[in-house]
């Protein structure tokens, strides 16, 4: 197949990313294989194209950085920095757009029942997520984490919004196995007061992504000033959430049409909170004298 003409400069590109989506997949047949790879990666993993650099963008692609640009082009964009504004502006318009969203799954459905689709559709994003994650993961930084949370006299867990029910598990998890955690998030209102209570002895989980929480960021500044270690999950290195000091995670979830669920970040921190178990475990065998709490079912 010839190659289209990167100089395509006859028609003003998208400015908008639903006007950009149905363009590449207009233009998804007719281009040639690397720059169909990228197109297909484009789709299934927006928030990737919006978030990343060239370098990683084009290594999760499985392309050359050159391709990305290549395909900027042949979109008529000048540049690749161009088309990713595109995807960046979606997030800044994502929360109130979701009747698009819904709109977006007739594509999907063609001649097979939604439900079907939605269940492909959803349970291929949460696969591609757990196996990003499990590669990009650092086996030195679960342990540092697990050491960090394990060391803790209290573990307090700091989410908002989307990311609450992460923070809601691990309590649950953390109550079972025996140890301490204070979930933040009192109906009260007086979650400030209770994070007056962390110190060096202690630690802060802290989770958050795109839009960020501004209670979760205020929280981990809080639990920062009092010099409690922390460890954080969020998307981006550009993220509010990545300390200065401490133990960070980058968790991009695949979406499905704009809704993302939680599957790579419940299967991270499902092994951190076994991890931190485990190692308390090991060390009370090692010190026989300690007062440890039996280990339930998770």
């Amino acid at each position: 197949m010839a190659e289209p003409d990167d100089s395509n400069h006859d028609k003003e590109p998208p400015r908008d990313f639903r006007s950009l989506r149905g363009l590449i997949l207009d233009m998804r047949d007719k281009l040639p294989r690397r720059l169909a790879q990228v197109a297909v990666y484009a789709i299934e993993s927006p928030d990737n194209i919006a978030f990343g650099t060239v370098a990683g963008i084009a290594d999760e692609a499985k392309v050359q950085p050159s391709t990305l640009v290549r395909f900027a082009k042949a979109l008529g964009y000048s540049g690749f920095s161009e088309l990713q504004a595109v995807f960046q502006e979606r997030l800044r318009d994502r929360p109130s757009n979701y009747d698009e969203r819904l709109d977006a799954f007739d594509s999907h459905s063609s001649s097979r029942p939604m439900s079907l689709a939605l269940l492909d559709g959803f349970g291929n994003a949460a696969i591609r997520s757990v196996e990003r994650m499990r590669e990009r993961v650092d086996p030195a930084l679960m342990e540092e984490a697990a050491r960090i949370l394990a060391d803790a006299e209290t573990i307090y867990l700091l989410a908002q919004r989307r990311s609450y029910p992460v923070t809601a598990y691990m309590a649950y998890a953390f109550g079972k196995l025996g140890i301490r955690s204070v979930l933040i998030g009192s109906p009260m209102g007086i979650d400030r007061e209770i994070l007056n209570f962390c110190g060096p002895k202690d630690a802060a989980f802290a989770i958050s992504f795109t839009p960020y929480a501004s209670a979760t960021i205020d929280f981990m500044r809080q639990a920062a000033a009092r010099h409690t270690p922390l460890v954080v999950v969020t998307d981006s290195p550009f993220s509010p959430l990545v300390p200065e000091n401490g133990v960070w995670f980058e968790v991009a979830e695949a979406d499905f049409e704009g809704f993302r669920s939680l599957s790579a970040t419940l299967t991270l921190v499902m092994a951190l909170t076994v991890a931190v178990a485990n190692l308390r475990r090991n060390r009370e065998k090692q010190n026989p004298h300690a007062n440890g709490n039996e280990v339930g079912n998770v």
